[in-house]
């Protein structure tokens, strides 16, 4: 079984008000806000962007997580690096690391199974 596209995208940001204005900008809905600097965002059908405010002195990052429909049946193949395999998360999904031949990670998320 192979990823299904992207689910989310994860961006960082050292102005959480700002990052929101900007993306509300672009069509953007905030469709959850934690209160403390971080929300999710989407347009229409479109991935999730997952916003966090991080420390000035932390470079802000961006990491992409692509869909998996079912993480018992997916194999990574020889060709993928798996830093850490699927785990459950404190969000509801289940999460595995992989990483890219040029250092990058990424992320694969499934649902867990009810």
């Amino acid at each position: 079984m192979a990823t299904t596209g992207v689910e989310a995208v994860f961006l960082e940001t050292h102005n959480w008000g700002r990052a929101a204005r900007f993306l509300q900008a672009l069509g953007f809905e905030l469709e959850v806000s934690t209160g403390d600097g971080s929300g999710v965002f989407r347009n229409g059908e479109g991935a999730f962007l997952v916003v966090a405010e991080v420390p000035e002195d932390r470079e802000p990052g961006v990491q992409v997580a692509l869909r998996v429909p079912d993480a018992d049946a997916f194999h990574a193949g020889p060709d993928v690096e798996v830093v850490t395999p699927f785990e459950d998360t404190h969000y509801g999904t289940r999460e595995m690391t992989v990483r890219d031949p040029d250092g990058r990670l990424w992320s694969l998320q499934a649902p867990v199974k009810g």
